[in-house]
């Protein structure tokens, strides 16, 4: 129904003698109705700028899977694959919240990955380094594909923040070719900071 017509209506039916309070509020829900079903906007989504100012709201494991823990992985990933993991490119990055304690004991840096045969086909080779609010950790090489654990410690002077920048870097990855546009390094399916 067009609104001109919705009013025209209106008009006719409150020209006429009958009572014009039953009319009244049935015109005015079939108004606000008419508003609502018009309505097509699309509902709001809320998106975090950056994990690191909800220092609360953090996790200190993140599953990529999660697609609800998204925000804490604030850049280098690629969309989750198979409801399990996500490729990562050359370099990536995530925030985590320390667990408590670390800022007087430390904590160790955990990650879940995976050393696709194609990234060693591509490389013969695969180092990965990282660094904790600048504190760069020891890095480790992989020759061979298959499932590992990157596990370091990290000092309690890197740890004294609510929330912890982790800086990942590989020095080779799968740049993008043919119908493939992402530029790939490894298969990662958690991080987190666990406690001493």
């Amino acid at each position: 129904m067009k609104w001109r017509e919705f009013f025209r209506l209106m008009k006719q039916a409150f020209s006429t003698r009958r009572s014009r309070l039953p009319l009244l509020a049935g015109g005015l829900a079939l108004a606000l109705a008419l508003a609502l079903l018009g309505c097509k906007r699309e509902p709001k989504s809320v998106k975090v700028a950056s994990a690191e100012g909800e220092a609360l709201a953090l996790a200190s494991t993140v599953r990529t899977s999660e697609a609800s823990q998204e925000p804490q992985l604030l850049d280098g990933f690629y969309s989750i694959e198979a409801n399990a993991w996500r490729w990562t490119a050359k370099q990536f990055r995530v925030v985590l919240r320390p667990p408590i304690g670390a800022a007087q004991s430390g904590a160790t840096l955990a990650m879940a990955l995976t050393v696709p045969q194609v990234a060693i086909d591509h490389a013969k080779s695969l180092t990965l380094s990282a660094s904790v609010e600048g504190a760069p950790l020891p890095p480790e090489t992989y020759t061979k594909s298959g499932q590992y654990e990157y596990k370091r410690d990290v000092p309690a002077s890197a740890l004294g923040k609510q929330a912890v920048r982790i800086q990942f870097s590989l020095d080779n990855a799968i740049p993008p070719n043919g119908p493939e546009r992402r530029e790939l390094g490894i298969i990662v399916t958690s991080v987190a900071l666990r406690p001493k």
